[in-house]
């Protein structure tokens, strides 16, 4: 326990905090946040519509280099629509890990597909790409697709989106899980604790086996991997800014495009689609009531306009676990080769599963808030029945790691 007590220590040091609870990541509002919300509710545009809105998408395509984004009421919603959006329908499989938030298996099961979970590298904590390749190899054949190209293209009267022409559904060929029989319609990775996975291997590898990417990036605002920022790899990015992330809007999650034409049709979807009319209420299909309200887009801007400086923070953060757990059993989480970290939550590893509960036990009991990795989603009743491979790496990391409290230090 000696060793427990000299980490709690630390943290209380670091933080500037020796009484009371440290919590594991909790906002931080030093800028315009209150007069953002002044003026949104001055103008009464709280809801979806309003500059804010506009202004915060506009702000997020230029710090990521996205081309188009579009916000949504939260991280989870994304998901469900870009799955929608690059083809996922009822009976597919969608390949993803079973080391993540249960969102992201969520966002699947409303697609009404299967999820697929497949291991983790140990560096990066995400999907790993090796592991992807020997699975595909060995249960994906390519079947030539029975979707003409001609029922692909469907009018719509929204003249802003013009005939629909997605990519995904005039392809050749198409890859079928050969032993469930399965489309598989999209790999969905995600970038564990804000460290980016090798997303640049996974996109090549599915493309050739035709199998859009869906970036999970809610954690990973701020991170680049080779200098590109986490979530425009894929055909979608997506990002979230829950009240725990390093920029929150409450709740709240955004799109990333580089494709317009796709982000204009979700825009329409995630607003009940809607056809554009000086007073008809028309709707050309399903829709869903995904947009972000104004205020929480003018609480997202003012924390945008503080970003870099929550980020050299968590950097200086993550140095200081660093340096100390040198000298310590306990290995540091850093950030993967090739990667610059947004370091969301910093992770420790333990010897062992024991070691970590107790390290678990005693910083809970003392003020310091600590947390396991989530549980392993295959390990979850209404998913332990989906495909997996040997999931070595993901069941290692789930017994041994700790997050620690990772939040920005405030000025």
């Amino acid at each position: 326990m000696e060793k427990y007590k000299e980490i709690v220590q630390f943290i209380r040091t670091l933080y500037k905090q020796p009484t009371g609870i440290i919590p594991l990541h909790a906002p931080v509002f030093n800028g315009n946040e209150k007069k953002y919300l002044e003026e949104c509710i001055d103008s009464t545009y709280v809801s979806s519509v309003g500059r804010f809105v506009d202004q915060f998408e506009v702000e997020m395509a230029n710090y990521t280099g996205a081309k188009k984004a579009v916000a949504c009421v939260n991280g989870t919603s994304a998901l469900h629509i870009a799955l929608k959006l690059v083809g996922v329908e009822p009976g597919d499989e969608v390949i993803t890990q079973p080391l993540t938030f249960i969102a992201t298996a969520n966002a699947i099961t409303y697609c009404s597909a299967q999820p697929v979970f497949l291991d983790v590298d140990m560096d990066t904590m995400g999907l790993s790409p090796s592991k992807l390749e020997a699975w595909l190899k060995q249960n994906v054949v390519l079947k030539k697709s029975e979707r003409s190209t001609s029922n692909a293209k469907r009018e719509t009267p929204n003249s802003e989106l013009g005939t629909r022409n997605v990519e995904h559904e005039t392809l050749n060929f198409e890859p079928f899980n050969k032993f469930s029989g399965r489309r598989i319609s999209a790999c969905l990775p995600m970038h564990t604790f804000g460290h980016p996975c090798r997303i640049d291997e996974i996109v090549e590898i599915c493309g050739r086996f035709h199998i859009p990417v869906v970036e999970d990036a809610a954690e990973s605002l701020g991170s680049f991997y080779k200098k590109q920022h986490t979530g425009t790899f894929g055909k979608i990015g997506v990002l979230s800014f829950n009240g725990n992330k390093i920029v929150t809007t409450g709740g709240g999650g955004m799109l990333m495009f580089q494709n317009g034409i796709l982000a204009k049709l979700a825009k329409h979807l995630i607003t009940q689609a809607k056809v554009l009319h000086p007073w008809e209420f028309a709707h050309d299909e399903v829709g869903y009531n995904y947009r972000m309200p104004n205020i929480n887009a003018a609480l997202g801007l003012a924390q945008m306009e503080q970003l870099e400086s929550f980020l050299l923070s968590k950097r200086k953060i993550a140095e200081g676990y660093k340096a100390f757990f040198q000298k310590s059993e306990i290995e540091f989480v850093n950030e993967p080769h090739g990667a610059k970290s947004n370091y969301w939550l910093n992770c420790i590893l333990h010897r062992n599963i024991e070691e970590r509960n107790g390290f678990l036990k005693f910083t809970n009991a003392n003020g310091v808030m600590t947390r396991p990795a989530w549980r392993l989603m295959n390990g979850l009743p209404m998913y332990m029945n989906c495909q997996t491979d040997d999931l070595t790496n993901a069941i290692e990391l789930a017994a041994r790691l700790t997050n620690i409290p990772s939040s920005v230090k405030k000025c």
